[in-house]
């Protein structure tokens, strides 16, 4: 018998819209012939369930159930495609839990812990990974930027959230205010955090059969035109992205071997996606964010990755599936 399988998309933040792409990749690569796969559209104005006609219904949320033909049918897994809040923020995992329903990502725990770039790096940090020193801001502390004691330059992001919506590259003291203001916009909570001179690398990794699997990293290098990885540089076209990364045995061990141990530290399930800044004189990689559930549109870097692993997406997200509903 066919699993049945919710796959929740959209959500509550600007990331909405990379939800929706994400969901579509998985979607079309999960096999029909394994699994019933029913899409669940997660907004502000409520949880709402299509069906291939175009009739919507809203999701009861008491049990997380849909009506089909009069019949109410429970899910045996929900594939989590949403990024932002609730979906990568850990709400929806400890609903869930709360459920009984398995899921293919992080707990709840690990989501909000991930989800929050100041903890990630205190965990990163207190398990003997390299991380940028950064100072905490939060909005309803007043603060001044010339107590500020970092090496320029620094980026200003967000604390909590992705897809780089709110950041800034900061190279002179006098412009940290306004970057930092910019920033509470997205959040309640700012990180203001040194930037370490390298390449950048980002890695998928995801657990299968009790194995952890490093996917081969993939090397980001903006535009000349961009300053930094930013939204433009990762969603519209402003960025070169080198899929398997051309670098040597060491750069692809150090890597490696630091995202399988983020991920057991941090006990991660389902994919994750984690950047990394490379400094070359210490032959080392800094991390600097961990993507609880990573951006999967058919051209991102999750897909790419894959591919050049040498499995079809079809395979991968029936790995995932088979995880979650195996509890693993």
């Amino acid at each position: 018998m066919k699993k049945k399988i919710a796959l929740v998309t959209g959500g509550c933040s600007g990331e909405a819209v990379i939800s929706y792409k994400t969901a579509k990749t998985i979607y079309n690569h999960l096999e029909k012939e394994k699994y019933e796969v029913y899409l669940i559209d997660i907004t502000v104005d409520g949880w709402m369930y299509e069906d291939e006609n175009g009739n919507k219904q809203l999701v009861d949320k008491n049990d997380f159930t849909i009506l089909v033909n009069g019949t109410k049918l429970k899910f045996d897994a929900a594939f989590i495609a949403l990024h932002g809040t609730p979906g990568e923020d850990g709400k929806l995992q400890g609903y869930f839990d709360m459920l009984g329903i398995p899921y293919t990502s992080c707990n709840a725990a690990t989501s909000a812990i991930t989800f929050n770039k100041r903890y990630s790096v205190a965990v990163a940090s207190f398990a003997g990974l390299k991380v940028a020193k950064s100072v905490h801001l939060f909005k309803h502390i007043p603060f001044d930027a010339g107590s500020i004691n970092l090496k320029m330059p620094v980026f200003v992001k967000p604390n909590n959230g992705g897809s780089s919506i709110g950041m800034s590259k900061v190279n002179k003291k006098e412009d940290l205010a306004f970057a930092v203001e910019k920033a509470f916009k997205e959040d309640e909570q700012v990180l203001v955090e040194e930037m370490i001179e390298g390449r950048e690398f980002t890695i998928g990794v995801f657990r299968s059969k009790g194995e952890i699997i490093a996917l081969p990293m993939t090397e980001v290098k903006a535009h000349d035109d961009k300053d930094f990885f930013d939204f433009e540089a990762k969603y519209q076209g402003k960025s070169d992205e080198v899929t398997p990364a051309v670098a040597s045995e060491t750069h692809y061990k150090n890597v490696a071997d630091a995202a399988k141990k983020i991920y057991s530290v941090f006990n991660c399930r389902g994919v994750i996606r984690i950047d990394f800044i490379y400094n070359e004189a210490e032959q080392q990689p800094y991390m600097l964010e961990i993507n609880s559930i990573p951006g999967q549109s058919d051209a991102s870097i999750v897909p790419q990755q894959v591919r050049a692993y040498g499995w079809t997406l079809e395979q991968f997200y029936s790995a995932l599936a088979e995880d979650a509903i195996a509890g693993n």
